[in-house]
């Protein structure tokens, strides 16, 4: 008999944790996540701001709870992964997208707290947090991990050098989690987005000059919109990505092709 493909999108009994899921991008996944029947911990600085997220989604019919959250903090990260398993048992799933970019300008413009504050965030939160999550995947017999980089960790632009850093050492760190955990049937990859309409981007797209060029050079001739991304997350998360890991998969409007 045929497998039911569709069926393979279903996300019913998984947990998932999203981190920096309360506005933007990982609202959104977060939100496609529940859409597919996961239950999901909206992760993020201040617990009301995730208690109101997961007030939304459960209003809609989705299951989700709110857990505070700085994933600079080793406390606090340790907290994430122990209230997840204390109210749901497991962890099938974890989004690692939250991120910061503190700095714009030149390398040689940043100073030493600049760039261990944007590694512990974008690149340090991400691997202890998958650390954490292992024992728990591999009791499980699987996981998923999907960290959010982006293109400018492909492709360097100007201005964001410090952030492109932190998001290339972000790509290679999911091909070694997918190397070293697969045997385990965990799988890892990375979705890089390119302009994205958020809070977080908001110094860019605002910039006239700048949407114009980037606007005329992408194919697609668009800034994208942040519920665009959920759908490559929910593929990853799934057993329609069942043979996906160690991907780097970009979301970008053909930026990355556009000269």
């Amino acid at each position: 008999m045929t497998k039911n493909i569709k069926s393979q999108f279903d996300l019913d009994g998984r947990v998932a944790i999203v981190t920096g899921a309360s506005k933007g991008i990982g609202k959104y996944i977060a939100q496609g996540l529940a859409e597919s029947g996961a239950r999901v911990i909206i992760s993020s600085r201040k617990q009301e701001a995730v208690d109101a997220v997961a007030e939304e989604f459960n209003a809609m019919g989705l299951e989700a709870i709110g857990i505070e959250c700085h994933v600079g903090d080793a406390k606090q990260r340790e907290s994430l992964i122990s209230a997840a398993m204390k109210h749901y048992g497991r962890i099938d799933i974890l989004v690692n997208n939250a991120a910061i970019n503190p700095f714009y300008g030149p390398l040689e413009s940043a100073d030493e707290m600049v760039f261990d504050k944007i590694m512990d965030v974008n690149v340090k939160a991400p691997w202890i947090l998958s650390n954490l999550v292992l024992p728990h995947m591999k009791a499980n017999k699987g996981g998923s991990i999907i960290n959010i980089s982006s293109v400018e960790g492909i492709h360097p632009g100007f201005g964001l050098g410090l952030y492109s850093v932190t998001k290339s050492a972000l790509i290679m760190l999911t091909k070694n989690q997918a190397k070293e955990w697969g045997p385990y049937g965990i799988r890892s990859n990375v979705v890089c987005p390119g302009l994205i309409k958020t809070k977080f981007s908001e110094g860019l797209w605002k910039n006239d000059k700048l949407v114009e060029g980037y606007m005329s050079a992408v194919p697609l001739h668009r800034i994208a919109e942040p519920e665009e991304m959920a759908g490559l997350v929910m593929l990853l998360a799934s057993d329609a990505g069942s043979y996906m890991t160690g991907g780097v998969y970009a979301a970008d409007g053909g930026y990355l092709i556009s000269g």
